[in-house]
């Protein structure tokens, strides 16, 4: 049986959390926070990208304040409603189990 983890809904999910973490690397005070907030060293960021619990936690980062949300969707004219939903995916039963 396929991993839901394969599907084309969870690597777009995955390519926002990546977009997220790009934005961020552009807002080092916001980079600071999420670092500090994650445990995770600047340095180990290139390898927790693979990680499906290092990506939620970026999309749940930037949905836990609307402003950074907004200003992430202004910067990158990403729909809100595409965070929203990576989120769901990442965080969600998608992001966690196989089915």
């Amino acid at each position: 049986m396929k991993s839901q983890k394969d599907t084309p809904v969870v690597r777009e999910a995955e390519e926002t959390a990546v977009a997220i973490l790009g934005w961020l690397a552009g807002e080092p005070e916001l980079l600071s926070r999420f670092l500090a907030l994650t445990g995770v060293a600047p340095s180990e960021v290139r390898n927790a990208v693979d990680d499906p619990g290092f990506l939620a936690g970026i999309v749940d980062f930037l949905m836990g304040h609307e402003p950074t949300l907004l200003a992430f969707t202004a910067a990158t004219g990403m729909q809100p409603e595409a965070v929203v939903r990576a989120h769901e995916i990442l965080s969600g039963p998608y992001g966690s189990h196989d089915f």
